[in-house]
């Protein structure tokens, strides 16, 4: 493919990554049979170079050239560190920047760490300041002192307020290449002033009107433009009461106003009204999806995202911190039983019906916090219907309690030929249910009033608070009334 030809973009990813682990393997097979001809070492590495660099790696660096920056992110991400490093190394160093944006940041890790310096900062050049700043957690001090000094002044001040905002914010996910125009002109002025632009930006389905000190007028939707009159002003056609967000707001408010209202895009104001940036949907969407990862992670106790093909030590480092608290818990659960052993010794059919109490409280408790969380992250949770949704879910919980405790219970009935041990299963139920309930809310709002993440470690919290409680009332149950 000719410098000059655009990358042909296609979906089919997957079949992507199934032919560049094919060029690989074969790279592979090629490689190991040359290094073991007995031939000199100078013919031999002759042998490599005309077996692999001029074949297959060949066809891999043109297979890549061809691809989107996002489908060579994704193959990156799914193969083994060596073989990555080896499809990067095939990369169009023009082309570094745009990739490193798309990866998962413990992948982008490992790209980075095999970069020098000035390759980082050429990477770094060819992106906009928004993408700079996204990139600048990652980047050594060193590349982005002389980034900084790359740029013009204006860009430089762009990256220096876009780096100042919390990852968390409208200002983290600001984009500053947007068109303005003017209020006292009129379309045709409009439109000439678009034609002298080669591209418009990506996702620009309106213009901004400004006055001359960048106050923030309303905007004009591109269709607006064209269905109209050329004589028309943009004072008389343009959109006054519009969605505009400030760059301190909360991104996650940002993501629901987005989907509420259909958005594309949408102006950024600062304190004084004046128009600092635009938030597109492309980030939106890329925050949702991020934040979506992150809730998953956090649920199951992760600490960071993790490369899968990370280093065995690495990896269990990121999985430590939430299996030191679950053994923690396990250890509790496990004296909680043992309090209780001179009640199993005799009646040894508790041991069996011990897992069926904390099990069913534990997937209750999940489902509850999982639609907990959600509702937390839409904003749908208020002061004045905490109360409601907290009596609303122990209601669930009794329910389910007494419907799904009265079947165990029967169950159990018919095993042992207990009425009394039927009824001890099915009370258990019912309290761990409503134990599960109270702590699947309760978890979620505390965090939320700590300030972190409402997901983070609830699943592992979850289910030592449902074992616990569910061996200690089961077993103090029985306890009570079989010990008489």
């Amino acid at each position: 493919m000719s410098d000059n030809q655009e990358p042909h973009y296609t979906e089919n990813v997957q079949e992507h990554l199934l032919q560049v682990q094919h060029l690989l393997e074969k790279h592979a097979l090629v490689e190991a049979v040359a290094h073991q001809q007995e031939i000199p070492r100078a013919e031999r590495h002759e042998l490599i170079d005309q077996l692999l660099h001029k074949r297959h790696l060949a066809e891999l660096r043109e297979m890549l050239s061809s691809l989107h920056p996002a489908d060579i992110a994704y193959i990156l991400e799914a193969l083994p560190i060596e073989q990555r490093l080896l499809v990067w190394d095939q990369v169009k160093a023009d082309r570094d920047g745009e990739i490193l944006i798309e990866v998962s940041d413990a992948v982008r890790e490992s790209l980075i760490a095999t970069m020098s310096r000035d390759e980082l900062r050429e990477a770094a050049e060819q992106l906009d300041t928004d993408e700079i700043a996204d990139l600048a957690p990652d980047l050594p001090q060193a590349v982005m002192r002389d980034v900084f000094k790359s740029l013009p002044i204006e860009e430089r001040e762009q990256l220096r307020a876009a780096i100042s905002y919390p990852e968390d914010t409208v200002g983290a996910l600001m984009d500053f290449d947007m068109v303005t125009i003017r209020e006292d002109v009129t379309l045709e002025v409009v439109s000439r002033y678009l034609r002298r632009f080669d591209d418009l930006p990506d996702h620009t389905d309106q213009l901004f009107v400004v006055d001359r000190d960048d106050i923030f007028k309303g905007v004009l939707p591109l269709n607006l433009l064209l269905v109209n009159e050329p004589e028309a002003g943009v004072e008389t056609l343009m959109v006054s009461e519009t969605i505009v967000l400030h760059p301190d707001d909360k991104a996650e408010q940002a993501a629901q106003a987005f989907e509420r209202y259909d958005l594309v895009s949408a102006p950024v104001v600062d304190e004084d009204g004046k128009l600092i940036g635009r938030v597109t949907v492309n980030t939106v969407v890329d925050y949702i999806r991020s934040e979506s990862e992150s809730d998953v992670l956090n649920l199951a106790g992760l600490r960071e995202e993790e490369d899968i093909f990370a280093s065995v030590w690495k990896s269990a480092k990121n999985r430590w911190m939430w299996l030191a608290l679950n053994l923690c818990t396990a250890f509790f659960a496990s004296r909680v039983i043992g309090s209780f052993e001179s009640t199993i010794e005799k009646f040894v059919a508790l041991a069996t019906l011990m897992p069926i109490v904390a099990g069913i409280a534990g997937n209750s408790a999940n489902q509850t916090t999982t639609i907990i969380i959600r509702s937390l992250a839409l904003g749908q949770i208020t002061s004045t219907n905490t109360r409601r949704l907290i009596g609303k879910e122990l209601a669930i919980g009794g329910l389910n309690g007494l419907v799904w405790g009265g079947v165990a219970g029967l169950f159990a009935y018919f095993l042992y030929k207990s009425v009394l041990i039927g009824l001890i299963l099915t009370g258990a139920m019912l309290l761990n249910l409503l134990l599960g309930a109270l702590a699947a809310m309760l978890i979620p709002f505390a965090m939320q009033r700590l300030g972190r993440d409402p997901a983070i470690g609830s699943s592992v919290m979850l289910t030592a608070i449902t074992d616990s409680g569910g061996f200690f009332i089961f077993l103090g149950l029985a306890t009570l009334f079989l010990s008489r």
